[in-house]
């Protein structure tokens, strides 16, 4: 191969390298603002570390109301995606930095549901699709979505994460 061509590849590659964004650069590109995260509400702490992975206690939406009888699918995705941004805050203030993140693990998604209700994966899109655009393959996940016959202070959706650190 010609030593020019190897040398433009080379170029190339750290070019882009040195163009791959920070989690919270895509989250300003996206135009998300990061809320300030609440204290909990009862006798518990909003995450646990534990060698090098994070457990977070659930966050909740601020919908409130059922899926299939007070909110669409697409108002639960909504809310799913609004989880997702106040999960971002809690793990923000949790690791400093959202580079610190190596991947997400696990993901439990539970959707206030009307017994006829059968879309909750749909609405967990909400908070996976989001994840994948801040982290890309870092922010796919094993997750579960179920429906729930209520949630605390009838809010739609509840999710909790568990995360893998970098060390």
């Amino acid at each position: 191969m010609n030593r020019y061509v190897l040398l433009l590849i080379i170029f190339v590659a750290n070019l882009t390298f040195s163009f791959a964004q920070t989690p919270e650069e895509k989250i300003q590109d996206m135009g998300i603002t990061l809320p300030e995260i609440s204290q909990p509400l009862a006798n518990y702490v909003k995450w646990r570390q534990v060698g090098n992975m994070l457990y977070l206690s659930g966050s909740v939406s601020s919908a409130e109301g059922k899926l299939g009888v007070d909110l669409a699918a697409d108002e639960g995705y909504k809310a799913a995606r609004e989880t997702g941004v106040q999960i971002l805050a809690t793990l923000k203030v949790a690791c400093g930095d959202l580079s610190r993140i190596k991947q997400f693990v696990k993901v439990n998604g539970m959707v206030n549901s009307a017994p006829s209700f059968y879309d909750q994966s749909k609405v967990m899109n909400g908070f996976s699709d989001l994840m994948a655009e801040v982290f890309g393959e870092a922010g796919k996940h094993a997750r579960v979505a179920v429906g729930q016959s209520s949630l605390p202070f009838n809010r739609a959706v509840e999710i909790d994460v568990i995360v893998e650190l970098r060390e």
